[in-house]
């Protein structure tokens, strides 16, 4: 398959990952590692494929980064779920038995969710019309899941354009909406695991408050509050701060609140000085802020926000690239210590890893 998957190697290829990572933290003195590991099989809740079309078939199509021009056929796909697979079945014979569905048919997107719900999204290079209108409802009910049509300036939802997520953190139970287009972890079960090491590592913290920077859909923000008096979390996409606001309300937490702000813009607001009406809107006088979570992209921290965490007592510091957060940590040697680290085995038979350190002020 155009994809690695090597089921009897799994063990192998986390050793190598931990072995990696334990050389990239040897700077700092630490207790030793955690991994949390995947399952090796349907571990991946969401997929998109291109829509190759080949005279009176069409087929799923992936692509090899050295060879980008050549469609490789996809008949299934064993990283991810269960229902994924049988949606991809489902969704081809579809398309094949109906021509206003498959017609200029570019790409498949699906969501799904450990708790069994799932989005199908159509993108089509072409514009959609009151026929494709009729037959995607019709393949809507089929299916039993809830589809949008995609194409240039046109967006179609015909039912719903989010999946309800059930995830087990920490002995308790937690929905989440998570919508078409905005980011969400893609390894389920691993998620679980890395929230609820988080959540852990925060236990006993009730006389302080807790920051989230970038904090999506509040996926570590949600669990984490239990442990803080109060919490607040920022993000700047729009999508992320309506289904982080719409998941305070679905978990009944009182003590959290959303900021729609990116994290350099906070740090310029709050280290600078600098006006901010967003950072106005809230009292920043009523928190008592002792830790921070910064789940930053690729890139890691500017050296603002770099500046602005060294104002907390603790940092967690989840990275999907641990290169950058050894060099944005580098800095805090002598002034923290390392008293947790983990490897999130989110994305198994890739050379990708997810970590996580926690840093106490000395």
């Amino acid at each position: 398959m155009p994809f690695p998957f090597a089921p009897d190697q799994y063990q192998s290829q986390l050793a190598a990952k931990e072995a990696i990572l334990t050389e990239l933290l040897a700077d700092w003195t630490r207790p030793a590692l955690s991994v949390c590991a995947s399952q090796p099989s349907h571990y991946r809740m969401r997929a998109e494929f291109r829509i190759w079309h080949d005279g009176a078939r069409s087929y799923y199509a992936m692509f090899d980064p050295k060879n980008p021009t050549v469609p490789l056929e996809v008949t299934e796909f064993p990283v991810a779920s269960k229902l994924l697979n049988r949606l991809m079945d489902e969704v081809m014979a579809g398309v094949m038995s109906d021509p206003e569905l498959r017609h200029k048919l570019f790409q498949v997107n699906f969501l799904t969710t450990q708790s069994g719900d799932a989005l199908i999204t159509l993108i089509y290079h072409r514009q959609l019309a009151e026929d494709w209108l009729e037959r995607g409802n019709h393949w809507q009910s089929v299916w039993g899941f809830p589809v949008i049509g995609r194409a240039r300036k046109q967006r179609h939802v015909l039912s719903r354009d989010f999946v309800t997520e059930q995830l087990s953190i920490a002995g308790q139970s937690y929905d989440f909406h998570q919508y078409e287009s905005s980011f969400t972890q893609p390894n389920a079960g691993v998620c679980e695991q890395m929230v609820s090491w988080a959540v852990a590592q925060t236990l006993g913290s009730q006389q302080g408050d807790l920051m989230e920077m970038y904090c999506g859909n509040g996926n570590f923000s949600i669990p984490l509050s239990h442990n803080f008096r109060l919490a607040l979390g920022t993000e700047i996409s729009r999508t992320a701060v309506k289904s982080a606001q719409e998941n305070i309300s679905l978990n009944r937490r009182d003590n959290l609140k959303i900021a729609r702000m990116a994290s350099e813009d906070l740090s310029k607001a709050w280290v600078k000085n600098e006006p901010s009406r967003r950072f106005n809107e809230f009292d920043m006088a009523s928190y008592d802020f002792d830790t921070v979570l910064v789940d930053p992209p690729r890139a890691g921290l500017d050296e603002d926000t770099i500046s602005l965490i060294q104002r907390f007592r603790r940092i967690v510091y989840v990275s999907c690239n641990p290169e950058s957060m050894v060099a944005n940590i580098a800095a805090l040697q002598g002034d923290y210590r390392m008293t947790a680290c983990a490897l999130f085995d989110q994305f198994p038979y890739t050379h990708h890893m997810e970590a996580g350190v926690i840093l106490e002020r000395c």
